[in-house]
């Protein structure tokens, strides 16, 4: 059914039950994965509250500890679980558009992301990362609440 899956994760609780319920998945079916983390890219003129007191350079060094914690900890799941997982953290201003075109690239037939579940109003305001890529790709997308 499913060989190579694209797990996207931000090192939130709820992106770490999208990665073990991914990887368990992934063992189930016999699939590759690949764990994804995406950061936004500094902007000079940044309204983000993590953007507004750093300086490029310490933004970058803040981002990347981020990403390698996040993916050290998604690969643990996956070890746990009894999957070799490769990882790959990226930087882009449009986080959706990288894990879709990521997933793409690498030839993934799935994308397992988590749902923050917002609702309602918040939702359609707040636009998450995970309805954009529910609307914007064509390899099917399985959520995580």
């Amino acid at each position: 059914m499913y060989k190579n899956i694209l797990i996207a994760t931000d090192g939130s609780s709820l992106s770490a039950r999208a990665v073990e319920h991914g990887t368990n998945l992934a063992k189930a079916v016999g699939a590759t994965v690949l764990l994804l983390t995406v950061a936004e890219r500094f902007h000079v003129f940044a309204l983000e509250a993590d953007q507004l007191e750093e300086t490029p350079a310490s933004f970058r060094e803040h981002i990347q500890k981020h990403a390698e914690r996040t993916l050290e900890e998604a690969s643990e799941i996956a070890r746990k679980i009894g999957v070799d997982a490769t990882t790959l953290h990226m930087e882009a201003d449009a986080p959706y558009q990288a894990i879709i075109r990521t997933a793409e690239g690498q030839r993934c037939d799935l994308i397992v992301m988590a749902s923050h579940g917002r609702g309602g109003v918040s939702a359609l305001f707040l636009g998450s990362e995970t309805m954009k890529v529910l609307s914007h790709s064509k390899i099917p997308v399985l959520v995580v609440r």
